[in-house]
């Protein structure tokens, strides 16, 4: 299907799936953060406070993708998609050269899941940015306002 100006019923369609793909893969990754903070995370130094921090945000985030009207989406999704790559680029550092002091490694409960969902929720968020991005939006006026007053002359 070629890429054209004019609006398509797939559009609609696409920007949908792609909310509730994205909104579902930052609740995942919100999710795994809140149970591993239930789980003995919480008892780590500065990474115990950041998995609840990324919870709570993530489940915000969640909730902004689902509800974001059309004109801002493309924010909503980026800033989302931005953080979501965060989360997995800390992930790596803790993998590979440790973060904050801390190391973990692929044998942690649900690292390799958390790279999957991330790295998933990263190209998911990213695209539906760019769809969202060149989504037709509702035409602006042109011309004079409406509510604007024109000059009376006597």
């Amino acid at each position: 299907m070629a890429v054209t100006g004019r609006r398509t019923a797939a559009g609609p369609m696409l920007t949908l799936a792609g909310r509730i793909t994205g909104a579902g893969l930052v609740a995942a990754m919100a999710g795994i953060h809140l149970y591993l903070w239930t789980q003995g995370y919480r008892d780590v130094p500065t990474i115990g406070p950041l998995f609840l921090v990324n919870g709570i945000v993530g489940a915000i985030l969640t909730l902004a993708v689902l509800a974001a009207p059309a004109r801002p989406l493309p924010i909503v999704t980026g800033a989302t998609a931005l953080f979501t790559a965060g989360t997995l680029g800390a992930l790596v550092l803790s993998l590979t050269v440790g973060l904050f002091g801390f190391a973990d490694s692929l044998a942690a409960p649900l690292a390799v899941a958390t790279i999957g969902v991330e790295s998933a929720g990263v190209v998911v968020l990213a695209g539906l940015t760019a769809l969202a991005s060149r989504s037709p939006r509702s035409p602006r006026p042109t011309g004079r306002p409406t509510w604007r007053r024109t000059r009376r002359t006597t």
